[in-house]
């Protein structure tokens, strides 16, 4: 899709979020990310576990408040906001969270949990019309109305997770944070979610971040897709883009791990990953990935690659590729 005349939905700008641990040291979580997200768009977010991927997702969001940069959503600046200002703002901003269990409060019944946000919000006049709404939300969703009054552990791990997708449409948002929405499910199970997701995002022009660790799901889902590797993005450009042209050494590495259900795979060629994950504790100089990788030089150790477009739509954080 075109997005050369459009201003993005969402946008990030250097934005970074540390922790501070004992003695003075700072976890670098996410470490000056620049992204864009437009309406009706999806942005992939892979990496393995511990690259700060779902940290970003909830900084986004201000459920985690940043270290520094900007977060701004359609047009306006929301990092500093306080208040009914915020408050405002979390309307159109919402997350599905990875396990469909933990995330529920497991008192409530189907139908409350659904209407929950919009009775906090006081979307509607009375309790009548919210839980009205929250049975058409379960149409919306695929789940049936039968389950209304049922709790969250009488239900499967698909149902509860449609739960999950119900309470994050219950505000009428426009951008949805999907933090692994589907990586605790059966892989028949995921399909539906993924399908779900997807068929929702038509209807309602919805603009999600989908957070992964699984390429195969990001590629269905995906209009363009980031990597990250230990709280730095290292390649970013549209889905289709990404798997046939890969260009860091991280995402090549990546890729060739995806399995493949043909007898032919059997001679594909796997870039295994060798060494130790560099510290992300007050982080040196250089390139986080040079410890782990093949063609790593001095140069990679001693300073950062910059994010540099390679081809149009197409960037990479990357001495060997950008040529600087």
């Amino acid at each position: 899709m075109d997005n050369k005349n459009k201003a993005p939905l969402l946008e990030t700008v250097d934005l970074k979020k540390y922790f501070k641990l004992k003695g003075g040291a700072k976890l670098h979580a996410v470490d000056g990310i620049d992204l864009k997200v437009f309406q009706g768009e999806t942005l992939g977010v892979v990496g393995e576990s511990g690259c700060g991927k779902s940290t970003l997702g909830r900084t986004i969001l201000r459920l985690i408040e940043p270290t520094d940069g900007s977060i701004i959503y359609d047009g306006r600046d929301i990092t500093k906001l306080r208040g009914r200002k915020m408050h405002e703002i979390r309307r159109e901003m919402q997350i599905i969270f990875q396990d469909p269990y933990s995330s529920i409060d497991p008192r409530k019944s189907v139908i409350e949990v659904i209407a929950e946000y919009m009775l906090i919000h006081k979307l509607y006049r009375n309790r009548h019309e919210t839980f009205n709404r929250a049975v058409e939300l379960m149409d919306l969703v695929g789940l049936a109305r039968r389950y209304a009054n049922s709790y969250p552990h009488e239900l499967d791990g698909g149902r509860r997770q449609r739960i999950g997708v119900a309470r994050a449409l219950s505000l009428n948002p426009r951008f949805i944070v999907c933090d692994e929405p589907v990586s605790a499910l059966d892989v028949s199970i995921q399909a539906q979610i993924l399908n779900l997701l997807m068929d929702i995002q038509d209807e309602l022009k919805l603009s999600y971040i989908f957070v992964t660790h699984d390429l195969s799901v990001v590629k269905h889902i995906s209009d363009n897709i980031m990597v990250m590797y230990l709280g730095k993005c290292v390649e970013l450009a549209q889905s289709d883009e990404l798997f046939s042209d890969p260009q860091h050494p991280y995402t090549k590495a990546l890729l060739s791990a995806i399995p493949e259900p043909n007898l032919e795979s059997r001679n594909k060629e796997f870039k295994i990953i060798r060494g130790e994950v560099t510290s992300p504790i007050n982080p040196k100089p250089g390139c986080r990935f040079a410890a782990r990788c093949e063609y790593a030089t001095e140069r990679c150790s001693q300073s950062d690659p910059e994010f540099i477009e390679t081809e149009p739509g197409h960037k990479v954080a990357c001495f060997l590729v950008n040529g600087q």
